[in-house]
């Protein structure tokens, strides 16, 4: 389900244009992925895969400007992952609480999307394989929490120079990085993703245990 049907909004209409666009966009990742998961990133060649999708470099290059793109597809939804949570946090619950929540849930359901799924290991082991791909996780879990910091200073309404907005965004980024990577060695060690969970909410309990109060009860959102 979409941001705006949870929000009760109509979503925008899909054209053919854009869907055509979208659907070319996953075809070309998909088929990049497999070949990276059969031979490794490195050995994969962006001309190999224009050549496997029957389409030039140049359209590869069109939908994704870098060759880990292909691999990290779908980063942006992950990125502004935490800054979704905290800002569709219920009246009185903190940014922090919404997260653990939110993380919680994600757990306690198996869910793909925390990489709780058979297979998940041959994605880290393509990852662990490649220094540009662990570079690039790395600038992703950057990212995800400046993002946070820019939405938590818009919520509370921060003053400039305020470092509450960073070191909150720090922690929690933190505690999403730190539960997926868990996760990920759990997965590659040879665990099925309902044993992989039991140990991500274990892991989750210690983690809210080692956040401050004073992190716990930033940013609640007040009574309507």
């Amino acid at each position: 389900m979409s941001e705006e049907s949870k929000k009760g909004e109509e979503p925008k209409k899909e054209g053919l244009r854009e869907r055509k666009k979208r659907q070319t966009r996953q075809y070309l990742s998909d088929v990049a992925t497999g070949l990276f998961l059969e031979r490794g990133f490195d050995a994969v060649t962006v001309a190999e895969i224009a050549e496997a999708c029957e389409v030039s470099v140049n359209t590869v290059y069109n939908y994704f400007p870098a060759k880990e793109d292909l691999f990290f597809d779908r980063s942006k939804g992950v990125v502004e992952r935490l800054s979704r949570w905290v800002r569709a946090r219920s009246a009185g619950e903190s940014a922090a609480a919404a997260v653990l929540r939110e993380l919680r849930e994600e757990v306690e359901a198996v869910s793909p999307r925390v990489g709780l799924f058979e297979g998940y290991e041959r994605f880290m082991k393509v990852i662990h394989g490649s220094a540009a791909l662990k570079a690039r996780l790395w600038y992703l879990q950057q990212e995800t929490a400046d993002h946070l910091e820019r939405t938590l200073c818009e919520e509370v309404g921060a003053d400039e120079g305020d470092l509450l907005p960073v070191l909150v965004a720090g922690q929690l980024n933190w505690v999403h990085a730190t539960l997926m990577a868990h996760i990920g060695r759990a997965m590659t060690a040879g665990r099925k993703p309902a044993e992989a969970s039991r140990e991500a909410l274990d892991l989750l309990d210690e983690l809210a245990d080692l956040l401050s109060e004073r992190v716990l009860n930033y940013a609640v959102r007040a009574a309507a």
